[in-house]
C-alpha cells in the first residue's frame, strides 16, 4: 500500500518487474522519479508520461512544444522518449494560454478539480484553477518547465542546468 509506505516509512523501496527502480525518502521519490513507474504509481492521480520529442529547451508532444528548464541534447531515436510532469503542475487555462488541449471531463474532489484532458492524441490530467469555468471542450494547460522530467527507455535523464 503506497499510501502506508509513505506515510510511515523512512525509505521507501520500488519495485517493478522484479528489479529495484528506485530507492529513497517518499519526498524524493514523489519529486524526482527516476523511473516512470515511480512517478506513475506514487501520486494520486499519478504522474504524466507523455511520448516525446526532446531536443535543446523544448519538448514535442503530438507537434505542440513544451518548455523545458533544463538543456538536452538531441537524444537518439533508438530509446522511447517521454517526458513526465505530475499533474500538480499541470494547469488548465483558458484556450490560446499555453499549450492546447481538448477537455473530455473535470473531476470534483471536493478540495481539487482535476481535468482529464488530451493533447493531440495523449491523454493527460492537470488542476483545474478555483476560479476558471470550461466552455465547451477547448482549453489549454500551462505546465511549469521546472517540473518537467525527461525518460529514456523510461530512465530519468539528467539536462544541463539553464
Amino acid at each position: 500500500d503506497q499510501t502506508e509506505a509513505l506515510t510511515f516509512a523512512d525509505t521507501v523501496v520500488v519495485m517493478h518487474d522484479g528489479q529495484i527502480v528506485q530507492s529513497g525518502r517518499p519526498d524524493e521519490l514523489f519529486d524526482r522519479p527516476e523511473h516512470t513507474f515511480v512517478g506513475y504509481f506514487i501520486g494520486s492521480p499519478g504522474m504524466n508520461v507523455l511520448s516525446a520529442e526532446v531536443a535543446g529547451r523544448e519538448a514535442r508532444v503530438d507537434g505542440q512544444v513544451i518548455a523545458l528548464a533544463a538543456t538536452y541534447g538531441a537524444l537518439p531515436k533508438g530509446p522511447k522518449i517521454e517526458i513526465g510532469v505530475r499533474p500538480e503542475h499541470v494547469r488548465l487555462a483558458a484556450p490560446g494560454r499555453g499549450v492546447p488541449v481538448q477537455v473530455d471531463r473535470i473531476d470534483d474532489l471536493g478540495r481539487v478539480r482535476f481535468a482529464k484532458v488530451r493533447l493531440g492524441t495523449q491523454r493527460l490530467a492537470a488542476t483545474v484553477p478555483e476560479h476558471l469555468t470550461v466552455d465547451g471542450s477547448t482549453a489549454s494547460v500551462e505546465i511549469d518547465p521546472a517540473q518537467v522530467h525527461v525518460y529514456a527507455d523510461s530512465r530519468r535523464v539528467a539536462g544541463e542546468a539553464a
